[in-house]
C-alpha cells in the first residue's frame, strides 16, 4: 500500500474542515492554533498512517493540501 504524508498550506487554509470528513485513516484534526486570517487548520496527527489516497487534498476547494507520496 502507498505511503505519504499531507502537506498544508496553513496560511491559505479557511478551516473548513471537509478534508477531515474525507480522511478514511482519520489522521486529520484541527490544530487549536489559528493562522493569520484566525481560523484553525488541519493538522496531521499520525502521518505514519497516510495512505496517499489524496481524499483530503480533492476535498479541499481551495487547493492547500498537497500529498507527498514516499518512494
Amino acid at each position: 500500500m502507498a505511503k505519504g504524508r499531507p502537506l498544508i498550506t496553513v496560511e491559505r487554509c479557511k478551516g473548513c474542515s471537509l478534508c477531515i470528513g474525507a480522511c478514511p485513516k482519520k489522521i486529520l484534526e484541527m490544530s487549536k492554533d489559528t493562522n493569520g486570517q484566525g481560523v484553525h487548520y488541519p493538522v496531521c496527527i499520525d502521518e505514519s498512517s497516510c495512505i496517499a489516497c489524496t481524499f483530503c487534498a480533492t476535498m479541499c476547494p481551495d487547493c492547500v493540501i498537497e500529498i507527498e507520496v514516499e518512494d
